[in-house]
């Protein structure tokens, strides 16, 4: 086991949108800790800080390539605890981890049994190798607040999260768990699906009207994408998720869980008391088309606001124009940049930018384009957790796409308290 020594000193750095930071009751910091990928690790964090006390951290982590994997999951572990250290916050300040693997079903039943699983936190684990050669990468979401922050165990795939009188709902690891036979991509995503519905109906939701958020992982994507959106829309159209109401922000993306015959697995977010006027959907028809018109079903982004902020989830978004066509196919970087101005837009779209962004996680079809890719975003981006993993998209043509979530400041009293 190596020694994990001390964690290098972080240095602040001041996000900013374009003319507002100024005038905002809200700080926007990021840590970045250490930038070395050979021999440290590489450890980002960003922090949102509300004028009602209320903070929002999100942690990157990835452990170096030169160690096996228990001494990774270890190095992860303690340099997260250092990073809370550093941070000043407390273990139950943690909300969602997810754990990106290289190989889930040899290395999954070991971080189940680590110290980055609990049952206070929500977890997803999934096959999605870490760029360019680790075995585990971990994004961890917490928040801290004067308030109590309430935590609840529904099942082993639903944790409940009750602040300021608003429950959160977060759904990790959900599949078919097919141990045996092979469904087919459409019929596992309808019981995934159908999983979910349950559990918020249990606290009286609906997916409809309560989920905002979804990361699809579909194995073997080339083939089975189409199963799996197919089998979403059927069942989105007896939800009551149409194109005349809205659908939900979403990835669907290339990846796994640890049951071989799966092909499909999902993590959700749900906003359980949602008031009328808090929940706004993104996009900018001048750079993007709506996702129907190419006969899929998710939201570009979703946009819920409260008080003295809103959150922008920004769905997938690949090398796209707004008559649905791939742009610059063969050419990565083009595309990488097509992909942020789509972003840039979204987020303009709901009263946000770049420089509102949280976290940035990049999918890549080769990992060739690793090197490439990653020095683009880190130069544009200096001190934002960004996470690169191995994920090819829906279409063999879109070499990379992008997600993120970001946080602006909102002055609408009104609205509940985050």
């Amino acid at each position: 086991m190596m020694s994990m020594g001390t964690l290098p000193s972080m240095t602040n750095f001041q996000g900013h949108g374009p003319g507002r930071w100024s005038c905002e009751p809200v700080s926007l910091q990021s840590q970045p800790v250490h930038d070395s990928v050979t021999r440290d690790g590489i450890i980002h964090s960003r922090s949102f800080r509300g004028n009602a006390g209320s903070a929002e951290h999100f942690i990157s982590i990835k452990a170096p390539a030169f160690l096996n994997f228990a001494d990774q999951v270890a190095f992860v572990y303690e340099r997260y605890r250092q990073t809370q250290t550093h941070l000043g916050l407390a273990p139950e300040t943690a909300v969602f981890r997810r754990i990106f693997l290289s190989d889930v079903l040899n290395q999954a039943v070991f971080v189940r049994e680590s110290e980055l699983v609990d049952d206070y936190t929500a977890v997803s684990v999934v096959q999605q190798p870490p760029l360019p050669a680790s075995k585990i990468e971990m994004l961890a979401y917490h928040i801290e607040s004067p308030d109590p922050v309430a935590k609840h165990r529904l099942s082993p795939r639903h944790l409940l999260i009750r602040k300021n009188n608003q429950r959160h709902l977060w759904s990790t690891r959900l599949c078919t768990c097919d141990d045996e036979t092979t469904i087919s991509s459409e019929t596992q995503t309808r019981r995934i699906f159908n999983e979910l519905i349950a559990a918020l109906a249990r606290q009286g939701a609906t997916l409809r009207d309560h989920c905002v958020r979804t990361w699809i992982y579909i194995k073997g994507i080339d083939v089975f994408y189409r199963g799996m959106a197919d089998g979403r829309r059927e069942l989105f159209a007896a939800e009551g998720l149409t194109p005349s109401t809205h659908y939900i922000a979403s990835t669907g993306i290339e990846g796994a869980c640890s049951h071989r015959h799966d092909l499909v697995a999902m993590d959700a977010y749900s906003h359980l008391d949602l008031v009328p006027g808090q929940v706004s959907y993104l996009n900018d028809f001048d750079w993007l088309c709506a996702t129907q018109d190419y006969n899929v079903t998710f939201e570009r982004g979703t946009r819920v606001a409260y008080a003295d902020r809103a959150h922008c989830f920004i769905s997938g978004t690949a090398s796209i124009d707004k008559a649905g066509e791939i742009v610059h196919p063969g050419d990565v970087l083009l595309q990488l940049e097509r992909a942020l101005g789509n972003m840039e837009a979204l987020l303009r779209s709901g009263s946000a930018a770049l420089g509102d962004l949280m976290y940035l996680i990049a999918y890549l079809r080769d990992p060739a384009d690793f090197a490439r890719v990653d020095a683009h975003l880190r130069n544009r981006f200096p001190g934002l957790p960004i996470i690169l993993v191995q994920g090819a998209v829906c279409r063999p043509a879109w070499l990379v796409e992008i997600e993120g979530v970001a946080i602006a400041g909102n002055n609408e009293p009104a609205l509940p308290p985050f």
